[in-house]
């Protein structure tokens, strides 16, 4: 018997630049999935696994398309969807997966002048009684916890116990992959996860054994952005909006009393100022003080400041936080110079904003290129592709 050989293709994708919407995608496919399951109609799930030169979305895009031609989520800008949803169909009547390759820099049969120019690799695969995919999707959406998904997107030859569209959950507390048959590609899977762990990046992997091989998509999915405001003004109000769009768990701790209960909707978390109960701050977290209220705000910044919150922002001119760290020196916290580049005051991007709601989307700016690790500025500057290309 051969050894199996174990083929690691570097993942350069920036996977966390889609994070935010292929989470909100996922919690609106597994919506419409229970809202329609009493129907006992079939459904299919097509999934971006590869893309080469530009693309609209990126690995991991997901929809999820049902045999009546109702479908949720997205996989380009508008340009593939019809086309995907109409294979989808295909999929489901035959009840058997497919990969298909979509080359949107030349004419096709789908439309001329795509705007992508780019070649999209699109995995679609018909939900059955033995496909847990969106089994395992609901439980990526459960906790703060990351989690690992590994696909298999393109199989050549036979291999025992894997085939084309097999889902495994991978466990990142003890770095192993459940209910994989094949001792073999579980061991490879669980040292690919390693790098995936450490580098936060998804990315396509290639498992060879007796002369055949899988291609597997190991998908890297962090919980949902966490923002946690400690304020009970009127201009939180937008902030909150904002949040909820873009469906992150929301915390807010100040006044209750004062609060407009009708505009706390999405509100996960409400925490009086007073009590000592607060909520639990992870490396997911982006923290915003604007309590408008000095004491408040230090004392919030020197509560948080050496936590595990990726962004901390402060409301106000920069003097009023070289205050806050003369204060926090006096008292004996030395705030050095890493500790210090989590927080930003004053917060947001410079784009001129003046009312709440412009004041909201600077402040989202800031805190969505910290989490994807950018500087912010104009596409227009940025010198190569929006994104980093996977090859």
């Amino acid at each position: 018997m051969k050894i199996a050989i174990f083929r690691y293709i570097r993942p350069v994708l920036d996977q966390r630049n889609a994070t935010v919407f292929i989470m909100k995608e996922i919690n609106a496919i597994l919506q419409l999935y229970r809202s329609r399951k009493m129907l006992n109609e079939h459904c299919a799930i097509a999934q971006v696994v590869h893309v080469e030169e530009s693309s609209y979305r990126r690995e991991g895009a997901r929809m999820l398309v049902f045999e009546s031609g109702v479908f949720e989520g997205g996989i380009s800008g508008g340009c593939l969807e019809g086309d995907a949803l109409k294979r989808s169909q295909m999929a489901i009547l035959k009840q058997k997966p497919s990969l298909v390759r979509y080359d949107t820099s030349k004419d096709n049969e789908i439309g001329v002048g795509l705007g992508c120019n780019g070649i999209i690799d699109v995995l679609i695969l018909p939900i059955t009684e033995n496909t847990r995919t969106l089994e395992l999707l609901e439980r990526c959406t459960q906790g703060r916890s990351v989690h690992l998904l590994a696909t298999v997107v393109a199989l050549s030859g036979t291999i025992p116990g894997i085939s084309l569209g097999s889902c495994y959950y991978g466990d990142t507390l003890k770095m192993e992959f459940e209910d994989c048959s094949n001792t073999e590609l579980k061991a490879f899977l669980e040292q690919c996860a390693i790098a995936v762990r450490s580098t936060k990046k998804s990315g396509v992997h290639t498992f060879e054994k007796d002369g055949a091989s899988a291609r597997i998509f190991l998908e890297y999915i962090p919980p949902r952005y966490h923002l946690a405001v400690f304020g009970d003004n009127y201009d939180l109000y937008p902030i909150l909006e904002v949040a909820q769009v873009l469906d992150w768990e929301i915390s807010l701790v100040g006044n209750l009393q004062k609060l407009d209960k009708s505009r706390l909707d999405g509100v996960h978390g409400l925490f009086d100022k007073e009590a000592a109960l607060r909520p639990e701050i992870d490396a997911h977290t982006a923290i915003v003080l604007m309590a408008h209220d000095y004491r408040t705000d230090n004392d919030n910044l020197k509560r948080y400041w050496n936590g595990n919150a990726a962004y901390i922002g402060c409301l106000g001119p920069r003097k009023r936080f070289d205050r806050m760290l003369h204060d926090l020196k006096q008292s004996g916290i030395l705030i050095d110079e890493r500790q210090e580049k989590r927080i930003f005051a004053p917060c947001g991007l410079e784009i001129g904003a003046n009312t709440p709601e412009e004041i909201a989307l600077s402040l989202f700016g800031e805190i969505l290129s910290v989490f994807n690790g950018k500087k912010g500025g104009m596409l227009r500057e940025k010198e190569g592709p929006i994104h980093t290309r996977n090859y």
